[in-house]
């Protein structure tokens, strides 16, 4: 796989976020049909860009820290990955206007960066 074409989409959003407070917030009715369209909204996204998917991805759990001091549990905004190859780092961005995972769901952005080949390898 050549890595100057291809690009890691982190899925960000903060649990204690206003978004995330409003989410948590609306009735359980409205919640559930709320994610059943962003469910159907993402598969039609991942149908949609198809060929642009080098690995699928998908949620992240529990994150651990490990330093000079130790192992301790951490918190952050990460919460799903996946991986896409795109002509640039712009046109891999443009893959994901408007994704569900903030225009349905509450989370807040997607971070996209490029692979970028281990010097000397």
């Amino acid at each position: 796989m050549s890595t100057n074409d291809t690009f890691l989409a982190v899925f960000l959003g903060s649990k204690t976020s206003a978004k995330m407070a409003a989410w948590n917030a609306l009735p359980e009715a409205e919640r559930r049909s709320k994610e059943q369209q962003g469910i159907a909204a993402w598969k039609a996204w991942v149908e949609k860009h198809q060929a642009a998917l080098v690995e699928m991805g998908g949620p992240l759990g529990k994150t651990k820290k490990v330093d000079s001091s130790g192992i301790a549990d951490i918190g952050n905004e990460l919460g799903a990955f996946t991986v896409v190859r795109a002509s640039s780092h712009e046109n891999a961005a443009k893959l994901f206007e408007n994704h569900p995972h903030f225009a349905i769901f509450p989370g807040e952005r997607v971070e996209i960066m490029p692979v970028l080949p281990i010097p000397g390898g």
